[in-house]
């Protein structure tokens, strides 16, 4: 009886050597992982050997005990004459079929990439929990030695951060105020800098008219502001010219909040249910008589996640109306809200928003960080119920001073704990 030591990275190679150098006749006498790869004894003349074994030669099984022995603690005893996979695939037979082979060869690589999955997580694990104890005492010192290197940079920060600016377009606002050089009057700097950032809409829909649609998330002061937007038209150019329409089909008794303004303001009230009667009423609207006409379109109040949001934002694209698409936001908004809705609803093109509820905003840093990152252009705000008085129009210098207002009132600015890790610096950008 021949047999063969076989040894390789894997069980598929060194199936494949096997086969190459013995044949499909081989039988495997012993399998199993080594350091370095895995191990494979097989024999060719294995049932030649137990014939002579059986009929009295002992001789031919002599030498099979002392490799069995050696490859492995569990294999002393004799292969099964069934082969069978059992016992780790110790009595095995190789018998050159395709399924013994992938058989083999899959359990063999589940084995070992079980093996390699569990140590990397163990190794991750330990990593993030070096990570979780060195990290927290080196941003506080790296932030520690920006105030003592840098005090006034770090100041200027604290004091962006206390107006609720996000902390990337704080260190931009400092960093580019720094280098001008700080000194006592770098704060007004800072702000006079962030006034012109932020992006306003100069076209005064008020004089000028056309068709305007107001959209965004339920509950923002939509048809409220339509009210105040219709109200301020009349008083500068008469009623006559306007129209409203509403496509809110979703709310019950939506559409009587804005016939109640419509018969405050003697102005017509429509309703459109699809886009073709959109298009029909938008004709007649804009085939009026007269020098300034303005047509206001009241839409449903919709989350950025549901799934209706497109079949409205459909019902408004039509090429050949120029309709100006408002986006309206509520002041009291979380940054990352505002920043999912802003993307949600910029699927129509968006002439610009309107800012509303800012007597209810406790800070203005966040819409304000939100505004300048997606460049959305600022219309009108509104800061308050009463139509048409608390309507506004945008302008960066007002907004900024409104923001240092609300912060002095509050009186509330990040800890240290807070800084350090916003700008902890290296640890931030640290891959582990």
């Amino acid at each position: 009886m021949k047999m063969k030591r076989y040894f390789a990275a894997d069980s598929r190679q060194a199936l494949r050597e096997l086969r190459e150098d013995q044949g499909p006749d081989a039988v495997i006498l012993s399998n199993r992982r080594v350091n370095g790869g895995v191990e494979i004894i097989a024999a060719l003349d294995y049932d030649e050997a137990m014939t002579n074994f059986s009929l009295g030669n002992p001789e031919e099984l002599s030498t099979i005990a002392p490799v069995m022995s050696s490859a492995s603690n569990s294999s002393a005893t004799r292969p099964s004459p069934a082969r069978s996979f059992s016992n780790e695939l110790e009595h095995a037979q190789y018998s050159g079929q395709s399924s013994s082979e992938a058989i083999l060869a899959e359990q063999e690589v589940t084995h070992a990439s079980n093996e390699e999955s569990s140590a990397l997580n163990k190794i991750q694990d330990e990593l993030k929990g070096l990570r979780n104890i060195m990290e927290a005492p080196l941003m506080q010192f790296a932030w520690g030695e920006t105030g003592r290197v840098q005090p006034l940079y770090a100041s200027l920060l604290k004091q962006l951060m206390t107006l609720g600016l996000s902390s990337k377009l704080s260190q931009s606002i400092a960093k580019r105020t720094a280098n001008q050089g700080l000194n006592k009057h770098s704060w007004l700097e800072s702000l006079k800098l962030l006034a012109k950032l932020v992006p306003i809409d100069n076209d005064d829909i008020l004089s000028n008219g056309g068709i305007v649609s107001l959209i965004g998330p339920t509950g923002v002061g939509k048809t409220t502001t339509i009210a105040k937007l219709a109200a301020r038209f009349a008083l500068k150019h008469g009623r006559r010219g306007i129209t409203l329409i509403t496509t809110d089909n979703y709310r019950i008794g939506a559409h009587e909040q804005l016939r109640t303004y419509g018969r405050i303001l003697g102005v017509p009230v429509h309703v459109a249910s699809d886009n073709d009667e959109l298009r029909v009423l938008l004709k007649e609207a804009k085939d009026k008589s007269g020098e300034h006409n303005l047509t206001l379109i009241d839409t449903a109040g919709i989350c950025q996640k549901d799934n209706r949001l497109s079949d409205q934002l459909t019902m408004l694209n039509i090429r050949d109306m120029d309709i100006k698409n408002y986006l309206v936001l509520s002041a009291t908004g979380q940054m990352n809200l505002q920043d999912n809705v802003i993307c949600a609803f910029s699927q129509l093109k968006l002439q610009g928003c309107m800012l509303t509820k800012i007597d209810e905003a406790a800070s203005l840093g966040e819409i304000i960080s939100v505004l300048i990152q997606h460049e959305l252009p600022l219309h009108f705000v509104c800061d308050g119920q009463k139509v048409p008085d608390d309507l506004h129009q945008a302008r960066g210098q007002l907004l900024v001073k409104e923001a240092v207002k609300l912060m002095r009132n509050t009186n509330k600015s990040p800890s240290t704990e807070e800084l350090a890790y916003t700008f902890g610096g290296m640890v931030n950008n640290a891959i582990i």
